[in-house]
């Protein structure tokens, strides 16, 4: 569990910066080198070297090095293992919403409909993400 958590942790960390998130996002469509990597931002290439640090730390890339030239991997099964645990909370809140709806008298298709939503919502936002 410890060794679950302090993933879970590093997980969430390497997620919290932008630039990070940025970085898994290019990483989705493909590999890329250390410099493809940097160009977008307007940063030091030694700065990008620290996000991948920080992401390789956490288990979401891999870098190989060919030659003079870094390249980099996207591992996603960290991010499998946070949606995860948000996924137990999306359920708690929307059973607490529902049961809320319910106390103001809302019509079950209504709440039905709702929670659609926000399921294609959430879906939509994990894809659009990755």
């Amino acid at each position: 569990m410890v060794k679950y958590e302090s993933q879970l942790d590093s997980t969430f960390s390497a997620l919290a910066d932008p630039t990070r998130r940025a970085i898994l996002a290019r990483l989705a469509v493909g590999d890329a080198s250390v410099t493809e990597l940097a160009r977008p931002f307007d940063v030091s290439l030694p700065a990008v070297s620290k996000h991948l640090r920080v992401l390789e730390r956490a288990g979401l890339l891999t870098q190989d090095r060919q030659g003079r030239v870094r390249r980099c991997q996207l591992q996603a099964s960290p991010m499998r293992a946070a949606a995860e645990w948000i996924e137990c909370y999306r359920r708690f809140w929307s059973q607490q919403l529902d049961a809320l709806a319910e106390f103001f008298g809302e019509s079950q298709d209504t709440a039905e409909a709702r929670q659609e939503k926000r399921d294609n919502d959430i879906k939509r936002k994990h894809t659009d993400g990755i």
